[in-house]
């Protein structure tokens, strides 16, 4: 099955994995950030785009949930979309599955800021050809992203801080 939205592949190594047999929290994001590299590739800012334009996108902001443990071994896919795009910035929003499976195992969405790296990486309109290849994976999205947008937080209130985190005197 070819899923015209990967971009990247990989496979649990042995140091990826934590005393549980699972893969660590932080290897999720190396998983993500090279997917987010492999991004780049795909809207033309490879490394020969980078040096040749002194352009390249830098992350702003992440956030991933973790769905389900994945274990050594394990191949697995990246599948990403373009939510939403400025002249200057990406909302990207990436879903890892477990080989083939339709269901992810983590969802990892990202803010990057395109940036002038010849003068003291400050942020720059993407050319272009850049923002038409975004444009067009924005328009190839799909209509729902599952885990985006989501905010971490504890409710407030009396009950939630007399039952988290408190001890007995």
């Amino acid at each position: 099955m070819t899923h015209n939205r990967t971009i990247h592949r990989d496979t649990v190594r042995p140091e990826w994995v934590d005393y549980n047999g699972h893969l660590r929290d932080a290897f999720y994001m190396l998983i993500f950030s090279l997917s987010t590299d492999a991004f780049m590739d795909r809207i033309g800012l490879d490394e020969a785009g980078r040096s040749s334009r002194g352009r390249s996108l830098f992350t702003l902001e992440a956030h991933i949930n973790y769905l389900h443990e994945i274990k050594e071994g394990t191949a697995v896919r990246v599948e990403a979309s373009v939510l939403a795009f400025d002249a200057k910035r990406v909302h990207l929003y990436m879903e890892m599955f477990a080989g083939e499976g339709t269901e992810p195992i983590s969802a990892c969405e990202q803010m990057l800021l395109h940036v002038d790296t010849t003068h003291g990486a400050k942020s720059a309109a993407f050319d272009p050809d850049i923002a038409g290849r975004i444009e067009a994976m924005f328009r190839d999205a799909p209509k729902e992203a599952r885990y985006a947008g989501r905010v971490i937080g504890l409710p407030s209130g009396p009950r939630a801080s007399a039952s988290a985190g408190t001890r007995p005197a």
